[in-house]
């Protein structure tokens, strides 16, 4: 029986052969999936194997399994075996409890709790449950001790777990077994315990936590005085697992952290008799009205905890501190800190990296901070290192709620930290606690940024920095924050948006706030480091190093003021730019105004960007929008200190520095500082505003009066950077109706920001609006006169010299003096840049610079006085009258412009020289006056030799600039006779020393003589001739330069000036032109050094200027054309030119030249010629022309000798290899037509001539300029006349014939004769002045020598008078 017993078992059926065949089939079946036949399954034989003891625990055990396999494999199926009756459904159930307590099997006991479960799982009624509870409850109560109970414990905490019904019934029927269940927790066995506890977990943790509300307040606060006992004794990890989780959930209800924390110590170790649960809460509401809450034992407990190995344990207690105080901040946070809990979870930190346990750790310690307590123990001193060593870590982990919440613990503390007790005395400490604050505004989380942002403000309080102050630091942080602000995404349109896009546009403007707020932190750290000299600057830093290091108080303002600039500003628009934040704004209104406080030097700058990109429109337009109707206080706050900065800052750039501007500062700031607050209208509203009747003002700085003044500021500096509140129509009848308003009022004297404010307002709205006239005009006139000192009133701006212009009365009144404050302004200017200048110069380089200014276009001031004067030709008169009668600089100022008037070829040049010339000549006539009976440059006048020099200048310029083709040079008489009768008077009384007054008067001579036809001059030469003062002068420069050439020893101020020089030979060449052609009388001649002028040529033209060789070239030119025979001047000669006397043939013929001295200039002008500069090479051609006309008529085998030596084959070699440009150019072309006139041998068809033609035809005949062509054509008839050797073959003849018919009919051409010799000399006005070796191949039409008088005077004059 036993064996087959044995094999059905294997078979795994589960029934009982013994005792199966008297059971009721109707309790049997076979259970399980079709297909497999299923499980054969007698539930009597199962009940009675349960319950007899005779079975063995195996076959129990086996049956058990098999039972379970049942009920998980075919739900269902036994519950229909057992519904046929009740009773048998409660009498299995019964067996199976029974079996919990009985057997002894581990395993058996073990399947018994969970088919247990199973079973009442699947019978699906609320009878079985009730049934259990009452058996169990029966069974307690029947036993005195709970010794055997352990089983039947671990099943109720798996059925409450399992039916959450269960536990809701437990706590609300089953009261008295929940006292054995605190009963159980006395007995000393801790598997009980954990069993029991586990019950109560699950109760209390069940449904979440619904049935802990259920439980009866004595039966909660039992086990709560009961766990704490159990935690206190609990060894075993086991227990303390069920007590730390029980615990966690006890703490999360408020009245068991009320009961957990009042529970004193001597009744957590209450004595085990006390089992009536009344007088235990009778006990314990006696103890916490009795007891203090530092005698509980509950910090203890967690402490231990923290002291645990295990990190579970320790995060749990961390998380049980933070619910406690939670639910009760004020009473409970004392007693974890007066048990040094504190320093324990900093402990913790030190030494975990776990996620949990640091979120667990940061979150109990920041609500610890609350209480002032935990500071009072410097709880946060010893515990910042260990914070900041684990928020570094923190930022390393993938959970970033863990950093957000170390960093809201370290701004907790930041925040509440007693300002006498420093957290980072040290740098170091301080740069550790930076690099984690960094490390967090750099997080990919923009909720972990916005964090480190909120700390990073509170870091920049003063009490937490660091001795020395760590500003490389701190502005390593604000770069930081202003990275991650420039990377904040754009908002998108309203009808765009998502939840998504929401919720991240959310963060942003979050981010965005706090970073304002850290950033406005940053800016007040700074200010309150700038006002302690002790924190200003790095004691530990060298002194010479202060300024340019990166951690200084400079550098961080430098960098605040950059990031501001770069990133912040434009950040702000674009976020606020839809819908603007107020709480965003002030803030950043706020930080815009720390600005001028923290880098004075830079804020001009600053503040006209700001002015210029439209800030005031854009703080006036947020005003309006957030603050009107007393809204949003902050930020109108915030906004008015803003515009009240920037306007004082740009008041200050425009207003003169003065006494009287430190006053009207003060009260321009008042006026701002009482009325911003008040305008927060839009600006629609401002014209109703400036054109409301104001009434009694009571107050000097507020009322509607004031607000106008206020109005008017903003309106004026505004517009000053290019921003237009409002239309420029409104603002002109605005500003005026407040001038008659102030008026009417009885009062017209506005004060003096504000009457200046107006002034600007209506020159620079004038453009669209009529004519002032009658009142208005009266009012604006009336103002303006009230004022004592209008310069005061002035601004430099072209506007307000075009509005006072405009109106004659106006201009009469206060033209002179606002021209005047216009060019003094531009004097200083002027004067600064060129002091630069002359500093940086040496020696040679000033005759380019000249070059170089008389080239460059004229500055935007003088620009703007030229367009005044085409509008108002007035203003000439205004600005002759400074030439002579201001001082020197601004006397100069006004000439330089009349300068660019007269360069300017204008229309009404001619007008405006007729009317000039009359008042010129009133001046001299004036200045002849006042200094007869003493040299000029001698008077007591001071004014008049300032004077001189300006009047010369501009008549000479004046001279220069009309074209020769003017009738006003047909005759040489009337106002121009007597200009040039004056000058030459005053001329002749000047000193060689007085170059300031010579030069100019000298150049207007020779304009004078060049310009005119020759026969209007006749008179002019003659009165110039009889003039023994200037002809004594002229024989003094010229004497002097002989000198210094001949004695190099003399100093430099004994020397002529160059330019002077170089007048002193251009006038003579003229003068002994004229005196030939005009036979005039010459009553004092001058001696010349021949020998010594040829010397300069050959062996110092290195040293010498070249326009003062071209004079020597201009004066050798006219000697050499009237034979070296002239009255004006007499040829001295020496032995360097010609031989010992006696002469021979040669050097008497050409005496007082020689043949020596033939030779010799003609080698100097041939070296001349090499040096290929522009009007060297002119002046050289027409010096060799006249040179070889000079030999041809007075020795003509001298002439032959000098054009067919070696050397003119060479020279005319190294000009033709010079490129295209040196071929046609027409000095080069000029030198072969002379060449071969005069029978040259040099010149050769082949290369010469073929390689002059073929560059001809390769750039064409039309592209020619005319006097190249004039030239070519010189040089085509001269090859046709002369004979060539070889001689030329017919192809090459009719070449020639053919190129001179392709130019065409040619205007008489020019000669080389000594009658004419400008044209090669003198280039058209688009021939510039260079010294490089470039030939210039720009040529016009006419070539005069009025353009080289204008050049020679621009280029040399000017500078050596600014020397």
């Amino acid at each position: 029986m036993d064996r087959g017993r044995a094999t059905k078992m294997t078979t795994a059926d589960i029934v009982y052969d013994k005792i199966h065949f008297r059971h009721d089939p109707k309790w049997s079946g076979r259970l399980g999936p079709a297909e497999g036949g299923g499980l054969l399954l007698c539930v009597a034989c199962v009940i009675e194997m349960l319950e007899s003891d005779d079975v063995a625990s195996v076959r129990k055990s086996f049956a058990l399994s098999g039972i379970s396999g049942v009920l998980r494999c075919s739900p269902g199926a036994l519950r229909e075996l057992l519904r046929q009756d009740p009773k048998i459904s409660l009498r299995f159930t019964s067996s199976l409890l029974v079996m919990l307590h009985t057997v002894e099997d581990p395993a058996t006991v073990e399947k018994a709790d969970q088919v247990l479960v199973q079973l009442l799982l699947e019978l699906q009624s609320e009878l079985p449950f009730r049934f259990i509870l009452d058996e169990i409850h029966k069974q307690l109560s029947n036993q005195l001790s709970v010794k055997g109970f352990l089983p039947t414990f671990n099943f109720l905490g798996n059925l409450v777990e399992a039916v959450p019904y269960v536990a809701q019934s437990l706590v609300t029927q089953y009261v008295p077994l929940q006292e054995h269940l605190c009963r159980a927790l006395l007995y000393p066995d801790e598997a009980l315990k954990a069993s029991v506890l586990h019950v109560w977990l699950k109760l209390f943790g069940t449904a979440g936590g619904s049935a802990a509300q259920s439980l009866p307040v004595a039966i909660r606060d039992r086990v709560c005085v009961l766990l704490l006992q159990t935690l206190t004794s609990a060894s075993s990890p086991q227990l303390i697992n069920v007590c730390v989780g029980l615990l966690w959930l006890l703490v999360q209800l408020e009245e068991a952290v009320s009961v957990l924390m009042n529970c004193p110590s001597n009744q957590v170790m209450c004595d085990e008799n006390q089992n009536n649960h009344t007088n235990d809460s009778q006990i314990l509401s006696q103890n916490q009205e009795q007891q203090s809450p530092d005698h509980c034992p509950l910090p203890l407990i967690l402490k231990k905890l923290l002291l645990s190995g295990e990190e579970m344990f320790q995060a749990t207690s961390a998380k049980c501190i933070a619910s406690v105080l939670l639910h009760s901040p004020s009473p409970c946070s004392a007693p974890f800190i007066k048990a040094d809990v504190p320093e324990f979870l900093f402990d913790r930190l030190a030494s975990s990296n776990s996620e949990v346990l640091l979120w667990s750790v940061y979150s109990c310690l920041v609500l610890l901070t609350k209480d002032p307590l935990f500071f009072c123990q410097c709880h946060s001193v010893y515990g910042i290192e260990s914070l900041v060593r684990s928020l570094k870590e923190s930022l390393r982990l993938t959970n970033l709620e863990v950093p957000k919440q170390g960093l809201l613990l370290l701004t907790e503390i930041l925040e509440r930290q007693p300002p006498s007790v420093r957290l980072f005395p040290s740098a170091p400490e301080f740069v550790a606690v930076s690099e984690a604050v960094l490390a967090g505004v750099s997080s990919s989380c923009l909720l972990v940024a916005t964090q480190a942002a909120t700390t990073a403000s509170v870091l920049f309080r003063l009490n937490h920095q660091s001795r020395p102050v760590q500003y490389r630091e701190i502005g390593g942080l604000i770069e930081a924050i202003t990275n991650r602000i420039s990377e904040l995404p754009l908002p998108s349109t309203a009808h765009h948006r998502s939840s998504g896009s929401l919720k991240r546009s959310s963060r942003s403007e979050e981010f965005l706030l706090q970073a304002l707020v850290c950033f406005q932190a940053a800016c007040r750290l700074a200010e309150k480091c700038a006002l302690e000299p002790v924190l200003k600057e790095n004691t530990f830093t060298a002194p010479s190093k202060h300024s340019d290091v990166p951690d200084s108080l400079e550098s961080l303002c430098q960098c605040l003021l950059r990031c501001c600039d770069a990133v912040w500003i434009p950040t702000v628009i674009r976020m606020c730019e839809r819908a603007p934040n107020a709480q965003i704004l002030q803030h950043f209104y706020t930080i815009l105004s720390s600005q001028f406080t923290l880098l004075p030097s830079h804020m001009p700058v600053f503040a006209n960007k700001l002015a210029s990109s439209g800030f005031y429109r854009l703080a006036l337009e947020h005003k309006g929008l957030l603050c009107a109707g007393n809204r949003n206080p902050n930020l109108n706050a915030s906004c008015c200190g803003f515009l009240q900065k920037l306007s004082m800052c740009l008041l200050s750039q425009s207003e003169p520095a003065s006494g009287a501007y430190q006053n009207d500062a003060e009260e321009a700031e008042n006026l701002l500082q009482y009325n911003l607050p008040t305008l927060c209208c839009r600006l629609s509203d401002w014209p109703s505003l400036l054109c409301e009747a104001p009434g009694l003002q009571l107050c000097e700085y507020k009322g509607p009066r004031a607000i106008q003044y206020c109005l008017l500021i903003v309106l004026h500096l505004a517009l000053q950077q290019g921003d237009r509140l409002l239309p420029d129509q409104t603002v002109f009848s605005s500003v005026v109706w407040v001038l008659h308003s102030v008026q009417e009022q009885g009062s017209c004297a506005l004060p003096r920001f504000v009457l200046r404010s107006a002034l600007y307002l209506l020159a620079m709205t004038q453009d669209k609006t009529p004519n002032l006239d009658g009142a208005p005009f009266n009012c604006v006139i009336k103002a303006l006169s009230s004022c004592q000192s209008f310069s005061s009133l002035y601004i430099h701006h072209p506007a307000l010299l075009h509005f006072i212009c405009r109106y004659p009365e106006l201009a009469e009144k206060f033209g002179p003096l606002v021209l005047e404050l216009w060019l003094t302004k531009q004097v200083q200017h002027a004067d600064a840049e060129q002091t630069m200048a002359d500093i940086q110069e040496k020696g040679e380089e000033r005759e380019s610079r000249a070059d170089e200014m008389h080239d460059q276009e004229p500055d935007t001031e003088t620009m703007e006085l030229l367009t005044l004067i085409e509008k108002y030709p007035a203003v000439i008169l205004t600005l002759l009258d400074m030439v002579c009668t201001r001082e020197a600089p601004l006397a100069g100022r006004a000439l330089g412009v009349l300068e660019v008037l007269l360069r300017g070829q204008r229309e009404y040049e001619a007008d405006f020289c007729t009317s000039l010339r009359p008042a010129l000549l009133q001046e001299l006539q004036r200045l002849s006056v006042e200094n007869m009976g003493h040299g000029l440059g001698e008077g007591h006048t001071a004014q008049a030799v300032n004077s001189l020099p300006l009047v010369l200048k501009l008549l000479c310029m004046m001279q220069a600039s009309d074209p020769p083709s003017s009738s006003y040079y047909s005759k040489m008489d009337g106002v121009h006779f007597k200009l040039l009768y004056h000058v030459s008077n005053i001329a002749g009384r000047l000193k060689p020393t007085n170059t300031g007054s010579l030069l100019p008067a000298l150049s207007y001579l020779y304009c004078c003589l060049s310009l005119s036809p020759a026969h209007s001059t006749d008179r002019a030469v003659s009165m110039l001739l009889s003039n023994t003062g200037l002809m004594d002068l002229l024989q003094t420069v010229l004497s002097s330069s002989s000198s210094s050439l001949s004695a190099p020893s003399l100093s430099p101020s004994a020397c002529p000036p160059s330019a002077l020089l170089c007048c002193s030979h251009l006038l003579l060449s003229s003068l002994i032109t004229l005196q030939r052609v005009h036979s005039a009388q010459v009553h004092k001649s001058i001696s010349w050094s021949l020998d010594t002028a040829v010397q300069r040529l050959l062996v110092q033209k290195r040293n010498t200027d070249n326009l003062l060789l071209v004079s020597y070239l201009r004066l050798l030119q006219a000697l050499l054309d009237v034979d070296l025979a002239s009255a004006v001047v007499c040829a001295s000669t020496g032995p360097g030119l010609v031989g010992p006397r006696p002469l021979g043939v040669e050097d008497g013929a050409l005496y007082p030249l020689g043949s020596r001295g033939a030779q010799c200039l003609s080698t100097a002008v041939s070296g001349l010629l090499l040096q290929k500069h522009e009007l060297l090479l002119r002046a050289s051609v027409n010096c060799l022309s006249s040179l070889l006309g000079f030999l041809q008529r007075k020795c003509p085998t001298t002439a032959k000798y000098v054009v067919c030596q070696p050397w003119s084959r060479f020279l005319l070699y190294c000009l033709l290899s010079s490129g295209e440009s040196c071929l046609l150019h027409p000095a080069i072309l000029r030198l072969i037509t002379l060449l071969l006139q005069h029978g040259s041998t040099a010149v050769l068809w082949e290369p010469d001539l073929r390689q002059v033609m073929e560059a001809v035809e390769r750039r064409g005949v039309k592209e020619l300029s005319e006097e190249a062509t004039q030239a070519l054509g010189l040089l085509l008839t001269q090859i046709q006349s002369s004979v060539l050797q070889p001689p030329p073959t017919e192809e090459h003849k009719q070449r020639v014939r053919s190129m001179t018919e392709s130019l065409g009919p040619q205007s008489p051409a020019e000669s080389c004769s000594p009658s004419l010799p400008s044209n090669v000399l003198y280039p058209s006005p688009e021939v510039k002045h260079t010294q490089t070796p470039h030939i210039c191949t720009k040529h016009t039409q006419a070539n005069t020598p009025y353009t080289s008088c204008r050049h020679i005077y621009t280029c040399k004059t000017l500078d050596t008078v600014a020397i």
